[in-house]
């Protein structure tokens, strides 16, 4: 073969390389998540959920890149932006806590690259503008918790209570949306505290949370680092009722907290107690199938809240890409701005964590199906209240 053959067949595949037929391109999806680090129990139980994705959707290839944040936000954005610009992927899913995904909200938006975060806090989502356009979120918000969380305590007599939270904008995020509703039904907020997520002690924070004999006190954390307070106020002594959130359903929370968390009440998205769910409830079915299948992977009683919300994003992104592929290739920008559109036009689709409907305004699509009341009994998750 002469020069000028070999040289034309060399252009040939660098024109093919270049000029992928549509019906060949493959999916890029990247990942950004917390599996090191103080929210690596959340961590741990997503990434398990995403090795179940499968690694086909709408007879496309789907290729999962994921990378670990460390639970610290600036290596979230130094990975996204690496997702982004360097493997070209076509959407983000997570990060899974809500200062990694705070903080991604402008690298997602400047890059046209739609990302759906793992993390709760509704100030990821809202309010709506031509940045968190781009931005989607699974959890349900913090307002949806607090709102049974609330309830539950006024079925149950709570007229005061104290509250600790992280320091950080989960805590804020709870801190506002709990003194909202507490307010609202007439809960007064006696004491109100915080603490870092690597925090070894939080003595003095209980210590004046319990001057104040509240009837309840609330601690807004996440997975382990959401055991030291309840401890703290075990170990003090304290006889009132404990409430913690969502972001405690984790294995690895029952076992740090062990015989300090029993009785616990917390609300939580169906899944985590799928099997316990009334039958008339609206996502039992879809529950209970990926509660099967993440058990058959993993083992029994292993269901979190997280790696439900893991594979609703999947089903989220399994329901947007039939629609996108209509105005774009993979690894185009076409086939991204589709995706965003696709997804922000979700309708009636059953996700083990509730039913969701999404507009140009709403960017999670949640309501009242979205969660229960939790209480941990016999160091296990149990239904306790609603749905």
């Amino acid at each position: 073969m002469n020069k000028i053959m070999r040289r034309s067949f060399f252009l040939f595949g660098v024109l093919a390389a270049a000029f992928v037929h549509p019906a060949l391109a493959q999916i890029k999806i990247g990942v950004d998540i917390a599996v090191t680090g103080p929210a690596a129990a959340i961590g741990a139980p997503t990434k398990n959920a995403i090795l179940l994705w499968p690694k086909e959707i709408a007879g496309k290839k789907v290729e999962y890149i994921i990378l670990d944040d460390a639970s610290d936000p600036a290596n979230a954005v130094r990975n996204v932006r690496k997702l982004i610009s360097e493997e070209k992927v076509d959407l983000i899913v997570g990060p899974n806590t809500t200062p990694a995904a705070l903080a991604l909200v402008d690298v997602v938006a400047e890059a046209g690259t739609p990302m759906v975060a793992l993390a709760a806090s509704a100030s990821i989502v809202e309010p709506q503008d031509a940045k968190r356009a781009w931005v989607f979120k699974l959890p349900q918000n913090d307002s949806h918790m607090a709102t049974i969380l609330t309830q539950h305590m006024a079925d149950n007599g709570i007229k005061t209570v104290g509250f600790i939270g992280f320091a950080d904008a989960y805590g804020d995020s709870w801190w506002r949306e709990f003194s909202h509703l507490a307010e609202l039904r007439k809960i007064k907020i006696v004491a109100s505290e915080r603490y870092n997520r690597n925090d070894t002690s939080v003595t003095g924070q209980i210590l004046k949370i319990m001057s104040a004999q509240p009837d309840a006190v609330l601690i807004a954390g996440s997975a382990t680092p959401a055991v030291l307070p309840q401890r703290t106020l075990v170990e003090r002594g304290y006889k009132g009722r404990i409430y913690q959130t969502h972001g405690i359903a984790t294995a690895d929370f029952l076992k740090v907290g062990g015989k300090d968390v029993e009785g616990t009440f917390f609300p939580t998205g169906p899944a985590v107690v799928a099997k316990q769910l009334p039958l008339s409830n609206p996502v039992r079915t879809t529950a209970l199938e990926f509660t099967r299948r993440y058990e058959a992977a993993y083992g029994v009683d292993t269901m979190t809240q997280f790696a439900a919300d893991a594979w609703g994003a999947y089903m989220l992104i399994a329901n947007a890409v039939p629609q996108a592929l209509k105005s774009g290739r993979p690894g185009s920008p076409q086939f991204r701005a589709a995706l965003r559109t696709a997804l922000e036009n979700t309708h009636d689709l059953t996700i083990p964590q509730g039913v969701v409907n999404m507009n140009s305004k709403d960017h999670v699509g949640l309501d009242q199906r979205s969660r229960v009341m939790g209480r941990i009994v016999n160091n296990k998750f149990a239904y306790a209240y609603g749905g």
